[in-house]
């Protein structure tokens, strides 16, 4: 994985080997939409990010609290349809091995620029890039070598930093560098308030935390990067693309176990165990996805919409159209009914409690808030939604033994499997 993954454990299902009812024509037309669903979620995030792309360059253009409000909507109108492709990353090897390029969490922010140390730490005898501040240095050390880091370029970022020394928490690229480039440090811990980095940052007249030069220009390498790397993935799930056409042109039940991974491992050990269990029992705002923006509730929301997306067969495009055929659902429902009824009010299930985590955000308490220590209620929303993740995998299982496919592994974690290991 290329995240911050710790204290990771498994969670397998069972299931007969014996060939399902449907043909394989039904299940590569199933594959299809699929695909299809990835090509147009790709390609929405690339549109988005390119309007974000555009409003960083107005900020480094024309620092002011306008222009930076402007690029913070846009990176949070980015988010919505990438977070709905990651259910494509379990699964598709091809995803998964470029996808910590563009969504790696959490990062040591030290390594980018000036934080306060009141509310990192100081050294890391682990991550010798801790506090590197690329911003502020033209030269940093790792591993006993000086590293020339005058010119700030998305090579630099990619070729040098990224998960430099094999160390994951160095995230040098893609959203959540630049979403702590747009918003800072949040010092709130589990009160209100997300980051507050002013416009002056990025103001090279009335400069704010030095070298507002050079933090600009990470700023637009990061964002080059992220748009060169988007353009990638999306072309890989064009027509005649190598993640669509190794999809299609394999086995197709193993196309259908595919598209399974993905939303078992999504729905457990990833969304309900890394990303939300762990923070939950470390009431720790460090364990929080879009923790700069304070955007945790949408991020966490968006993934869950992937997912069914995938299993209905339906995606909504940013620009209102519908993307639609085939689907996992109408496998299920051929091969029993009440297997695809139960795992359609699951998925609701879970939309519904995803929706009551952005509820409570928009009426004030957001998701830092919710985990923190002593808030009941906040917790309780949270674990509700922990625990529709898990009905909902549980579904997943069964959809797996009606469609009679070989066993499949889903991603596990030890918060949710071993909760006293996350202590240890």
């Amino acid at each position: 994985m290329r995240r911050l993954m710790i204290l990771a454990g498994a969670f397998w299902l069972a299931s007969s080997v014996t060939a399902g009812a449907a043909s394989d024509a039904d299940k590569r037309a199933v594959l299809e939409t699929y695909a299809d669903i990835a090509a147009a979620g790709y390609a929405d995030s690339l549109a988005s990010a390119r309007t974000l792309d555009a409003a960083i360059d107005a900020l480094i253009a024309a620092p002011s609290e306008s222009t930076l409000i402007a690029a913070r909507a846009a990176w949070l109108a980015a988010r919505e349809p990438y977070q709905q492709t990651e259910v494509y990353r379990f699964g598709n090897a091809i995803v998964d091995d470029w996808e910590g390029k563009v969504n790696a969490w959490p990062l040591d922010e030290g390594l980018i620029d000036y934080v306060d140390a009141g509310f990192y730490g100081e050294e890391s005898d682990e991550n010798l890039l801790y506090t590197a501040n690329v911003i502020a240095n033209q030269s940093i050390k790792l591993g006993g070598r000086t590293i020339d880091v005058s010119a700030i370029t998305p090579a630099l970022l990619e070729e040098t930093l990224h998960e430099a020394d094999e160390i994951e928490a160095n995230v040098a690229t893609g959203y959540h560098a630049i979403e702590f480039l747009l918003w800072g440090q949040d010092l709130n811990g589990t009160g209100p308030g997300a980051g507050s980095r002013p416009h002056t940052d990025f103001d090279t007249d009335n400069c704010t935390g030095g070298n507002c030069e050079r933090r600009a220009a990470y700023l637009e390498a990061a964002s080059d990067l992220l748009l060169s790397d988007l353009s990638w993935i999306a072309e890989q799930w064009a027509p005649g693309g190598g993640a669509r056409q190794g999809l299609l042109e394999g086995d197709p039940d193993a196309g259908l176990a595919a598209i399974l991974t993905g939303m078992g491992s999504l729905s457990y050990g990833e969304l309900a165990g890394e990303r939300m269990k762990l923070g939950l029992l470390l009431h720790s705002p460090e364990e929080e996805h879009d923790c700069f923006s304070d955007n945790t509730h949408n991020s966490h929301y968006y993934n869950a919409l992937g997912i069914k997306n995938v299993y209905s067969g339906r995606y909504r495009r940013i620009d209102g159209g519908i993307v639609e055929g085939a689907s996992l659902a109408d496998l299920v429902a051929k091969a029993s009914a009440a297997d695809d009824k139960l795992l359609r009010q699951r998925l609701d299930e879970t939309l519904a409690a995803m929706q009551d985590l952005v509820a409570s955000a928009e009426q004030g308490t957001a998701y830092d808030q919710m985990i923190g220590e002593g808030n009941e209620a906040g917790n309780a929303t949270v674990q509700a939604a922990i625990d529709a993740l898990t009905a909902q995998t549980k579904a997943i299982e069964s959809a797996v033994a009606a469609l009679k496919l070989s066993p499949i592994a889903f991603e596990g974690s030890d918060s949710l499997d071993n909760p006293s290991a996350v202590f240890q």
